[in-house]
C-alpha cells in the first residue's frame, strides 16, 4: 500500500449498498485494533457504541465522553480499517446546533454512518430503568440539523427511539414514523422486550430498522437470520468482544499476579508472530525500507 497509516474506509456508499443486499451484521469495536480483528474475521461493517468508548476509558455510559474523544476514536479506527463504521453519538451532544456540529465533526472522522436517540441529558443506557425523552418536536429539530449538516448524502442518519422502556410500543413505533417523515434514514427501536414485539414493530414501520442485540438487557437474543425474516436490515452487537476481552484480561492478571509468571498461559495469549501478522508488521518495514532508498537515489 502507498500509505501504510491510511486503510482507504469504503465509506456511506458502501454500507447503503450492502443494506440493499442483505442483512448488515456490524460487531461493536473498541479501538482500532478491534477494528482489524473484526475485519479479519469477515465482516462488512463495525459498529462504535458510546458505552464502549466510555469503558475503555473507565467510565459509565452517561454522556460523560465528548465530541473530541469521540471523533478521535472515529479516526483511529478509520485510519486503519477499511469497513464503513457506524458511529454512537448518544443525544448528539447538546441542542440543535450542537447536532449539526456533531455531524460535521464525525463525518469528517471518517464515518459512514451515525444514530442520534431521543433521550434527555444524562443519558442511560437503553437498557436501563430511569430514561427520560425528549418532547418530538425537538427531536424532529435533531434529526433536521444532522440530515441538514451531512456533506456526503449517502452518509446515514439513524433514529433512535428510547420510548418502548418509557411510553410503550405504540408511542415507540408513533415517534419512528414521525422521525422518518422528518428525513431520518432508519430507525433504531431501542430495548424492544420479545421477538413478537420486533415483528409488530417491522410491520408497523416502513424503512430500514436496526436492531441492538446487546447481551444483558431487555431484548431476546435473535440471530441475524431471525432478524432478517423479521424485516430488519442492520444487527450491532455493541459490547460483546468489549465484554470478552476485560473476562479475558481479567484472567490474564490473575494469573500474573497469583504466580508471577506467564508461563502456563502462553497457549491462550497471541503470540508475537501472530500479532505482528495481524497489524502487518512487515508493511512498515518494508514503507521505511523503500522511503530510505529513494532518498539515498536523490542523495546521488
Amino acid at each position: 500500500m502507498s500509505n501504510v497509516f491510511n486503510a482507504r474506509n469504503l465509506g456511506p456508499a458502501e454500507l447503503r449498498r450492502l443494506i440493499s443486499k442483505d442483512i448488515v451484521i456490524a460487531p461493536g469495536v473498541f479501538s482500532a485494533i478491534s477494528a482489524i480483528i473484526a475485519e479479519r474475521n469477515g465482516f462488512k461493517a463495525i459498529y462504535l457504541s458510546g458505552s464502549g468508548i466510555a469503558g475503555s476509558m473507565g467510565m459509565p455510559d452517561l454522556s460523560l465522553t465528548t465530541l473530541g474523544e469521540v471523533a478521535e476514536e472515529v479516526r483511529r479506527i478509520t485510519n486503519m480499517s477499511r469497513l464503513p463504521l457506524l458511529v454512537d453519538i448518544d443525544t448528539g451532544f447538546g441542542e440543535v446546533l450542537n447536532v449539526e456540529r456533531s455531524i460535521m465533526e464525525i463525518e469528517r472522522a471518517g464515518a459512514s454512518a451515525v444514530h442520534i436517540e431521543d433521550q434527555e441529558l444524562p443519558k442511560k443506557c437503553g437498557h436501563l430503568e430511569g430514561k427520560k425523552l425528549i418532547g418530538k418536536e425537538e427531536m424532529v429539530g435533531k434529526i433536521l440539523a444532522a440530515t441538514k449538516a451531512r456533506i456526503d448524502k449517502d452518509f446515514m442518519i439513524i433514529a433512535r427511539t428510547d420510548a418502548r422502556s418509557v411510553e410503550g410500543i405504540d408511542e415507540a413505533i408513533d415517534r419512528a414514523r414521525l422521525y422518518l417523515k422528518a428525513g431520518a434514514d432508519a430507525i433504531f427501536p431501542e430495548a424492544l422486550e420479545s421477538e413478537e414485539e420486533f415483528k409488530e414493530f417491522s410491520s408497523k414501520v416502513r424503512g430500514i430498522l436496526l436492531a441492538n442485540m446487546t447481551e444483558f438487557g431487555k431484548s431476546p437474543l435473535l440471530s441475524a437470520d431471525d432478524l432478517r425474516k423479521l424485516g430488519y436490515r442492520m444487527v450491532i452487537f455493541p459490547l460483546t468482544a468489549f465484554r470478552g476481552a476485560l473476562k479475558i484480561m481479567d484472567a490474564v492478571y490473575a494469573e500474573l499476579s497469583r504466580k508471577g509468571t506467564q508461563r502456563d498461559i502462553l497457549n491462550n495469549i497471541m503470540s508475537r508472530k501472530e500479532y505482528y501478522e495481524l497489524i502487518n508488521y512487515s508493511s512498515y518495514e518494508s514503507e521505511d525500507k523503500k522511503l530510505a532508498q529513494k532518498s539515498k537515489k536523490i542523495m546521488l
